[in-house]
């Protein structure tokens, strides 16, 4: 209804007087409510640490499900901020919905580089680090293959990982992850541009890269949401006073978001030139240390999770990647909410998460069974090396039709293909094709060895 010009300020002042009334009453609530606050928990889901380096602790928190995935679940978080977004109460926890869903998580919790790790390069957390921890979890499941998980900048790092060691992962989910910034990174590409911004000075001047630096460039993106929105939440309604669950919620988010990390000075240097500003990983030209990180190899099954609303990583900064790299198997799920919405907000843990455990688990079947079936009379035989092409990791429908037009409809004559002459052929590369090549050697070796057993 349209205010009478006249009336309108005696209107207004009699609204502000009631809501000053309310206020008065409902502020007699606050001294306990800043108690809340300052008490509130996080990162309650029971966990482990099975493995420490350096300031690293790689946790392990216990699948809630006897029916236990064969393939575990490896998480690497930023190396910005603190991983128990994932984690923030029982409600909102990523890693609770994948155990619920049967999966063993494992999360890779940083912790704080200190000034002697000033030094330490992307090759150090990707070649040492990440790829300890894998090796932890591999030899403590006794799985060859992984499933591995990165958000953010770990998305980034998991990317360069998967590229390096695609041996190890079996399957490759990507949240909220910068992988390609050709003017498409939004207001973060444009303003680590090499022509605005020096990363160099940064860390020649500080060594690491300090919390509150990140904290306030982040901030500036989106200040009013930032500085006045948070708490006009709070406090605009001031019912949720009331509400000492509404406040606790509040206060979680709160204690994350000034519960930032320095990052270490050249590693974060390396970032910012090579990802930002060279877009060298999209471009396949990215070499940590002396290691060229080939996204050819990235040929297992990849899901982007993306926000639609993320006004760090904009949607058009992830979705492309999917058309460059060689797996026939990749989704993008992208979801309305922003960065760390899809972390926290309840509308994805109940449609999001879901999708993206049963993505992880129809692709988290052991090899052994998927190379058998079970006969009407119940006993397991082993699968004809003739079957689909599609069987093998890295193969989808495009890549099937594309080597049946090539006269290869099985996994035999796969196998008996020559990789150089048949991947000029397809017009591929040639580690793409002889991928494919040596799983279907092997997958006829094991099924001559059964024949000649039986």
């Amino acid at each position: 209804m349209t205010m009478h010009p006249f009336t309108a300020p005696l209107e207004l002042q009699r609204r502000t007087l009631e809501r000053g009334a309310d206020a008065v009453e409902t502020m007699r609530l606050l001294p306990e409510r800043i108690d809340d606050l300052a008490s509130v928990e996080v990162g309650q889901t029971p966990s482990e640490v099975i493995h420490s380096e350096n300031k690293l602790d790689l946790l392990h928190y216990e699948a809630l499900t006897d029916d236990r995935h064969d393939a575990p679940l490896l998480v690497v978080y930023a190396l910005i901020n603190r991983p128990y977004i994932l984690d923030l109460q029982p409600d909102k926890s990523v890693v609770r919905r994948f155990l619920e869903d049967g999966f063993d998580v494992y999360l890779i919790d940083w912790g704080e580089p200190s000034r002697l790790d000033a030094s330490l390069t992307l090759g150090d957390y990707v070649n040492r680090y990440i790829d300890n921890c894998v090796d932890i979890v591999r030899n403590r499941t006794e799985t060859d293959e992984i499933n591995v998980l990165g958000y953010c900048m770990g998305g980034t790092l998991s990317t360069m990982y998967a590229a390096l060691h695609p041996e190890k992962v079996r399957n490759l989910g990507l949240m909220a992850t910068g992988l390609c910034f050709d003017d498409t990174g939004g207001v973060l590409e444009q303003w680590g541009s090499e022509e605005y911004f020096d990363p160099g000075a940064i860390t020649d001047t500080y060594g690491n890269v300090p919390a509150e630096f990140l904290a306030a460039g982040f901030a500036q993106m989106n200040p009013v949401d930032t500085y006045l929105g948070k708490y006009t939440i709070l406090l605009d309604n001031l019912d949720n006073l009331d509400d000492k669950t509404a406040v606790e919620n509040f206060g979680r988010m709160e204690r994350w978001v000034r519960d930032g990390v320095d990052v270490a000075g050249e590693a974060y240097r390396q970032f910012i030139e090579d990802i930002y500003q060279e877009n060298a990983l999209y471009r396949n030209e990215l070499v940590l240390d002396v290691d060229s990180v080939d996204i050819e190899n990235l040929t297992m099954p990849v899901l982007q999770i993306i926000g639609s609303f993320d006004h760090l990583i904009p949607p058009e900064a992830s979705k492309p990647f999917t058309e460059v790299i060689p797996s026939g198997d990749t989704d993008i799920y992208e979801f309305p909410t922003g960065h760390v919405g899809m972390a926290v907000s309840g509308k994805a843990h109940a449609e999001l998460w879901p999708r993206v455990a049963t993505w992880f688990r129809e692709r988290s079947v052991a090899q052994d069974e998927e190379s058998a079936i079970v006969d009407q009379g119940g006993d397991e035989v082993e699968t004809d090396p003739d079957r689909s092409l599609q069987t093998l990791d890295g193969i989808g429908p495009t890549y099937a039709e594309r080597l049946h037009d090539a006269g290869i409809t099985t996994v035999t004559e796969l196998a008996a293909a020559d990789p150089a002459p048949f991947a000029d052929r397809l017009g591929l590369s040639e580690s793409r094709v002889t991928s494919w090549i040596e799983q279907a050697r092997q997958y006829t070796e094991s099924s001559d060895e059964s024949a000649g057993s039986s």
